[in-house]
């Protein structure tokens, strides 16, 4: 993909494609479980790594400017960075960005023009981030899910319980650990023996399989 062609509609088309997802949970299941288990890892890698790069120096940040815009900078920062440097400290690099893009898009009305199924990733941005406050802006995150979650359609409402529980699990780790362990090994950080036996576990809520929930 040429500099000259990076669009936000681009990035949108293909991670929110018109699909009819919503009319099902086991259809809007299948849409998630692509994004969150590494299925589109490849078509990331294929098509949008000089995007994903241009969106970590900056070179995207004009995209911000516009409702839609912001989502898709939010996902070219948060989401593709996972896929093109999974299991590497970059897949981790641009938090803090796209959670202050988050939050801002929160605060100034731009969330409030979107689907909920977009909205969702809003939270799950800035559930990403680590550092100093991580809990506080967790916490402040409460309100916000109930919004997404009344806002579903009567098909999938019962992805609103889902996206409670998992709001509650992650803010019950960053409250437990002040930090997501599972990444430690990748960030070169040394567990603390509840962390180690956290990571034993493997059940991490960012990695959970959604279809086998509404199954």
């Amino acid at each position: 993909m040429d500099k000259q062609t990076y669009m936000p509609e681009t990035v949108l088309d293909f991670w929110f494609p018109d699909s009819g997802h919503e009319a099902a949970p086991e259809s809007h299941a299948a849409f998630w479980d692509e994004r969150m288990q590494g299925g589109m890892d490849a078509e990331i890698i294929a098509r949008f790594g000089g995007l994903t790069h241009a969106a970590a120096t900056g070179a995207l940040d004009h995209w911000a400017v516009t409702p839609r815009g912001r989502l898709a900078l939010l996902i070219a920062l948060d989401q593709f960075p996972r896929s093109l440097w999974r299991d590497t400290p970059a897949a981790f690099a641009q938090d803090i960005k796209a959670a202050r893009l988050a939050q801002a898009g929160i605060d100034n009305g731009d969330f409030d023009t979107l689907a909920p199924w977009e909205q969702s990733f809003f939270v799950i941005a800035i559930s990403h981030c680590e550092g100093p406050g991580h809990l506080e802006r967790m916490r402040r995150l409460d309100e916000v899910v109930e919004r997404i979650a009344s806002r579903l359609p009567e098909p999938i409402i019962i992805a609103g319980d889902m996206l409670r529980a998992q709001h509650v699990r992650v803010t019950g780790i960053i409250e437990r650990f002040g930090r997501h362990p599972h990444r430690n090994a990748i960030l070169g950080r040394v567990s603390t023996r509840d962390e180690e036996a956290y990571i034993a576990e493997g059940d991490f809520p960012h990695l959970r399989n959604v279809t086998s929930d509404v199954g």
